[in-house]
């Protein structure tokens, strides 16, 4: 998912099957390409700028509102835990709490910390006033045995500072990485300030060597 639109079908997509039943079709990936990848870091890039400057009591509303999101569609989000990454019914339900919690979590934080500069003591009296800004893109790279939960938690922290995202889920999860993408372009997130790139670790590793990259 790069810019909000979806690259989909055709004939280099390959065939995710469930790793607990070889017969059962999750879905469908295809890899994003150099140019994919050159595409969603270019737009993070410009898109950057502004998404540190918007409020961050309206950073942590959509954050806020994505956790809503996940909790309206965690019956879908619980079979994509379960039909593709393994999990029990029991673990998938705990993770999507995990995941809301990081999204209500960070959000918080935004208000706290970025909302208005923070006062710091002044021993002599002098008045100190520290303000937190953005770094830039940021790369989100998110292992396959909590596809929601830490994909959710790493991109939500980098969202609520105020940077942008290039998040690149595991190889063996990127249906369930794309029904969360989903939800927080739904939520508000603009679309050219949260990208989705699908691929191996020769992907993480061209997207955290570009020099457009402030954090991973």
């Amino acid at each position: 998912i790069v810019n909000g639109i979806a690259t989909t079908g055709g004939d280099a997509a390959l065939l995710m099957l469930s790793p607990h039943d070889k017969r059962e079709r999750v879905g469908t990936v295809r890899l994003a390409t150099p140019a994919n990848l050159e595409e969603a870091l270019a737009a993070s890039d410009r898109a950057a700028h502004r998404w540190d400057m918007t409020q961050a009591a309206e950073r942590a509303r959509v954050l806020e509102f994505a956790a809503d999101l996940f909790e309206r569609e965690r019956a879908v989000l619980i079979a994509a835990l379960v039909r593709e990454a393994g999990k029990t019914i029991e673990a998938a339900q705990g993770e999507i709490r995990e995941a809301c919690d990081y999204l209500r979590y960070y959000a918080k934080e935004a208000r706290r910390l970025f909302a208005e500069p923070v006062r710091l003591k002044s021993p002599t009296g002098e008045e100190n006033l520290l303000s937190l800004r953005a770094r830039g893109v940021f790369a989100c790279i998110s292992p396959w045995n909590f596809p929601v939960a830490i994909f959710t938690g790493q991109v939500a922290a980098a969202l609520a500072a105020g940077n942008t995202v290039v998040a690149k889920p595991a190889e063996q999860t990127p249906v369930t990485a794309f029904l969360a993408v989903r939800l927080l372009h739904e939520a508000g997130i603009p679309k050219d300030v949260l990208h989705l790139v699908t691929g191996a670790g020769k992907l993480g590793e061209a997207l955290i060597k570009d020099p457009r990259i402030s954090g991973v």
